[in-house]
Formats: C-alpha cells, structure tokens, sequence
C-alpha cells in the first residue's frame, strides 16, 4: 500500500469513526459454579488491568458496558471462576460471552467476529495445555515400568506437537486477525519461543503484514514490529559469529537456573546433545562419567555442558537425578525445534562439541578414547 492510499484509507477510518458508536455491551450467563463475582480486564501491550466488575444474579446473569472504546479491536478478558476468557472488542459490539461448566472448554462468544475467531485457537490451546499437564503429572506415579514411562513419552511428545502444529496453521490461516497476534504469543510449558528461537521470525513477519494493511492504527502492532527488528537484530549478531569461536546458548538447569555457555570460558568444554527419550541414555552417560571423573583434578579444569533435546521435564530431571550426572544439564524442552539443533547444525544424537581453552570448536562427535586423547592434549 502506498503512502496515498495509505493516507485516505485512515483519514476515511477517522470520518467512519466520528458516526459509529464508542460504546460497547458485554452480557451472558454462567451456569455450573458456584463463583459469583465477574471482572472485566483490560490488556495493553504493558499492561493489564481490572477496569470492572459485577455479581452473577439469580439466573447466572450478567453485563458491562464500555464507552470510548476505539474502532480497532482491542483487548480484553472477562475473568470468571479463576479462568479468563480473552475478547477482542470494537466500538459498537454488542456481546454475548456465556458458558455452562468449565469456562474455558465451554463459553461461547456471539456478536464479535475476532472474538469468536480467538475462541477456536484458545479453547483448542489450553485444553491442549491441560492435557499435557495430566500426562506429565502421571510421570510422579510410582514403581512406572520402562515400557509405561515410553509410552507416556510417546504420547507426551505427540500432543507437543499436535499442539504446535494447530497453532501455526491458526497463525497462518488467519494471518490479518488480531487473533494470529495473540497466538503468536501463547507459549506451552517451559517453552520461550513460539516455535524456533529467532527463525520464528518469519512467522512474525507474516502476521505483521497483514495486520499492518488491515489494521493500520491497532496498538499491538508497535511491539509486533519491535519484536521482529529484535529478531533480525540477534539473527544478525549471530551470523557475524567468526570460525575460531562458537554459538553461544543460554538455558537452564533442572532448577530453572539459566546458565550460559560462555560462562565456561578458560576451561575445556563437551558440548554435548544427548536425549532422555531416546532410552540409550543410561549406557552413553556412564561413559561419560567415567572421562568426567578422570580428568576432573587436570591442570586445565574440564567441563561438561550437556544439551537435553527433550519435550517432558519429568523425564529429562528423573534421567538426570536417577544418573546422577555430575556436569551442568540444561535443556529448552523444546526436542528436536530447539534452537541449540539449529545453531550447532545437529542433525542427529547424540553429538557432541570439544571446544579448547580459547573458545575454539577443536572436534565434533569425539568419544571414548579419541575424546581421552584429545584430553590429554587439551587440559595438561
């Protein structure tokens, strides 16, 4: 769109502005709680506030209504029974947001096409949330064979995916919504990117666009093209990474503590990529340790900064806890979109990394005694 086109299109939105209504109706019912109180929040891009509130009457009624609402939706939640139910609101629309049971599963949404259209990609997301939350909580049942601990892992890792795979094709498919920017944003546990670290930014871009020619004038597109310079600014810092050095990472621990690669700097460093779900784990790590415990008095310090390409936190820290690995294990739980794979090339595990006292990568898939050799050399 050019910059005239561009111009008469908002200076037309500004005139249709000035006849259409400002003002905003929020009612419904809900049925199966016994909660009483209903609030309304409203979400900014910094923050997100209470603005109302109301009591459910007899029949499980209730209502707001809002002036000064703009012409381009934005965001709000009405909050019910400890559960939030997100709404993308305009100048004029008239509402229904009910449900009867769980308000999440449950509510509808009548009289807000963005709000109807955010509903299919939230309800969808959390109750596939929630479903990966009642598999891993099975991991803390005891005496789990083998056989039933691969089968939840199994059944984990494919609604992870199922799960992400809905969610891009939602970004996609609805591209001009201000509902594709809300889910752009939507993360499952203990995930940080929306798919895969700053290569999600295509993703970003897509929507960006789109938006941009739709909604010109929407306060969440400000920080949508924030974050994509963002990206293209570390995607740039990290092609510039010279040969002699290495990509740095930054995750964390089975503690949640975030612990950097570089922070080794000075002592030989194993990178290493193994995963707990592959079920070798046990045989490869014991091996290690056995080379860990070897050269852990050496004149120059060695360490092991061990990458877990899994998807279930309970079974990466049980693996680790049960092992006993005695060097640092970090992982993204992201499995095979995580961007460690992509920055280190890794195409298949395990595989490792040996990088010298200078921060240079000195060999790749070392192991046993030409690893123990290469030690010799490299911690004298």
């Amino acid at each position: 769109m050019n910059k005239q086109t561009l111009f008469v299109t908002m200076a037309a939105a500004a005139v249709l502005c000035g006849c259409q209504s400002s003002k905003v109706k929020i009612s419904g019912r809900f049925v199966g709680s016994e909660a009483k109180n209903v609030y309304l929040e409203q979400v900014t891009p910094l923050e997100q506030t209470v603005i109302d509130s109301t009591t459910l009457d007899a029949q499980g009624a209730y209502g707001f209504r809002l002036k000064g609402v703009p012409q381009t939706p934005a965001l709000y939640n009405v909050v019910y029974d400890g559960e939030r139910i997100p709404l993308l609101l305009a100048g004029g629309d008239r509402v229904e947001v009910g449900s009867v049971g769980s308000v999440v599963r449950n509510y509808t949404v009548e009289g807000s096409e963005e709000s109807d259209l955010l509903r299919l990609f939230y309800q969808a997301f959390v109750t596939g949330a929630q479903s990966l939350d009642e598999i891993a909580a099975q991991f803390a049942r005891q005496h789990l064979t083998d056989d039933e601990r691969k089968a939840l892992v199994k059944e984990y890792t494919a609604e992870y995916y199922r799960i992400r795979r809905e969610q891009l094709r939602f970004i996609i498919e609805n591209k001009s919504s201000l509902a594709a920017v809300y889910a752009l944003y939507q993360r499952l546990p203990g995930d940080s990117y929306l798919f895969n670290g700053d290569s999600d930014v295509v993703y970003y871009r897509t929507v960006a666009e789109a938006v941009g020619e739709r909604y010109p004038d929407s306060p969440y597109l400000a920080p949508l093209l924030a974050e994509i310079a963002r990206m293209d600014a570390r995607i740039s810092l990290t092609s510039q990474i010279s040969e002699a050095s290495y990509p740095d990472l930054e995750l964390q621990d089975i503690y949640g503590r975030k612990i950097r690669l570089s922070s080794l700097a000075g002592k030989v460093v194993l990178l290493d990529f193994w995963s707990a779900e592959l079920g070798n784990s046990n045989v490869y790590n014991a091996e290690l340790k056995e080379t860990y415990r070897k050269y852990a008095d050496a004149p120059t310090s060695f360490e092991v900064y061990q990458v877990a390409i899994d998807t279930s936190k309970p079974l990466w820290i049980t693996a680790v806890q049960e092992q006993q690995l005695p060097w640092i294990s970090v992982s993204d739980l992201r499995g095979r979109a995580s961007t460690a794979l992509t920055l280190y090339n890794v195409q298949k595990l395990p595989a490792n990394f040996l990088i010298d006292r200078q921060g240079t990568i000195v060999a790749r898939d070392i192991y046993g005694k030409s690893l123990e050799e290469k030690l010799d050399e490299l911690t004298r």
